[in-house]
């Protein structure tokens, strides 16, 4: 009996061995080479020979979105540690000469869905850059010494955000936007986190997210796909994978939905020039996709100088700047009108944008021609951007944290594919009637000389 039901088990454990081993192939350009290890960590190989150096780069999917308030800004703070000390180099000083003798250019970065760090190098020098960074993503070393140093850096980049009107403004917006999960979209933190972090607390963001299964490394340059995975397999192949999702393990909370639009005026005499933002909560990746590409589209129409948007504010004199974007996010992106207003002409100004938004959803809001602009200008855009060998690796890194990389490489045709109904969706989905919060950080003088308060304000 017992060996009756061996026998059938084998064949369920063949094919559970087939499928551990063998994965799917993402879509991916011509010259980019994909291969998942055995751990779980993806790798992709960039083949690109236009200048004889490399990049490697790994991306975490950690960030703003991973952090409660007890964490908020640890993200930032583990991101600067790694670049300290680790166990083949015990200290900073030690770190710095080995990057020296590598000829290495690096650096680092904290979004709210990915952090990632990478290196420039000669090419010949791709088997020992891949164990450098080998030693610093896997062994770190963080004592009270060292961060109490890192300590301030990191919280001085926040203060000297907040000497910036324009950081204020989008700050304050944040805080209404995103209401109680506000440290999940803002990755510089809370400035009392960051002054009492602790190396226990980073041990612990390493111990979530800092896996192989849930972490990219990028080769990209004049590098050969088949000796670059070799490398990739031989110094990455013992990093133990966490033998979790961290995802599932520790899911992101959803997102609360406006109710309502939110107003406020923000005075503060370093504004000398006033501002305004128009925030909504936009598409998300995991459940809109298209409308994450028509967000983009749509964009880049009323950036268009011909658009109406434009000639109705800035060719009017009613602002100097008005810009919307999109923010590509897995969990809800932001949609932000950005407007630096005549100083004199305040309210005409907000009269007007407001109408402007009434407008998107005419059928004649923007041209054929138009849409047709936009969509050239995105694939011009995306080709300038992919000029430069050592970028590619974090413009493929940042899809993979939010997206996909078949969304990534379908990107470029998926713009061309857009349609009006497409974008008409987007907008009715999103914002056209919708809850907003609309904020203006201005000199309190001008506010009280124009009554700012008694037209900005929720109708």
């Amino acid at each position: 009996m017992i060996l009756k039901n061996y026998l059938k088990i084998i064949p369920i454990l063949i094919g559970l061995f087939f499928t551990l081993n063998t994965f799917a192939q993402p879509r991916l350009p011509e010259g980019y080479f994909w291969k998942k290890l055995p751990n779980g960590l993806e790798v992709v190989v960039i083949e690109n020979s236009k200048v004889p150096l490399a990049t490697i780069e790994i991306a975490v999917k950690n960030g703003a979105y991973t952090e409660g308030p007890e964490f908020s800004g640890l993200s930032h703070l583990f991101e600067h540690m790694f670049f300290k000390a680790n166990r083949d180099y015990p200290d900073q000083e030690h770190f710095l000469k080995r990057a020296q003798e590598l000829g290495a250019i690096w650096n680092g970065t904290t979004d709210v869905e990915r952090v990632n760090y990478f290196f420039t190098f000669d090419r010949d020098s791709l088997k020992a850059g891949l164990k450098f960074m080998n030693a610093a993503i896997r062994f770190p070393i963080y004592t009270e010494e060292s961060m109490k140093k890192e300590r301030p850096v990191v919280d001085g980049e926040f203060q000297r955000a907040e000497s910036d009107p324009g950081f204020q403004l989008w700050y304050n917006v944040q805080l209404k936007l995103w209401g109680d999960l506000v440290t999940r979209k803002n990755a510089i933190g809370i400035h009392e986190v960051i002054n009492t972090a602790t190396p226990d607390k980073m041990m612990i963001i390493k111990n979530k997210y800092y896996f192989p299964n849930n972490s990219l490394l990028t080769i990209c340059g004049d590098v050969k796909h088949e000796e670059a995975f070799a490398m990739a397999e031989s110094v990455f192949g013992d990093w133990a994978s966490s033998g979790f999702n961290p995802h599932e393990k520790y899911p992101i909370p959803p997102f609360k939905p406006l109710t309502k639009n939110e107003y406020f005026i923000k005075e503060t005499s370093i504004a000398q020039t006033p501002y305004m933002q128009f925030s909504w909560q936009g598409p998300s990746y995991l459940t809109d996709s298209a409308s994450v590409i028509a967000a983009d589209v749509f964009s880049t129409i009323v950036g268009l100088n011909s658009s109406k948007l434009q000639q109705a504010l800035v060719d009017k004199g009613l602002a100097s700047a008005v810009q919307l974007g999109y923010t590509t996010n897995k969990y809800v992106g932001p949609v932000d009108i950005f407007v630096v207003p005549n100083p004199n002409k305040l309210k005409e100004c907000y009269d007007e944008l407001m109408k402007q938004l009434s407008m998107f959803a005419n059928a004649d809001y923007f041209t054929d021609e138009q849409l047709k602009d936009a969509q050239a200008i995105l694939l011009r855009n995306s080709i300038f951007r992919k000029e430069k060998p050592s970028s590619l690796a974090s413009q493929l890194s940042y899809q993979w944290c939010s997206t996909s990389l078949d969304f990534y490489t379908d990107l470029d045709s998926n713009y061309q594919k857009v349609t009006r109904a497409d974008i008409q969706k987007y907008l009715t989905t999103y914002l056209i009637g919708k809850p907003m919060v609309a904020g203006m950080v201005i000199k309190p003088e001008v506010s009280k000389q124009y009554n700012v308060a008694s037209f900005f304000a929720a109708k």
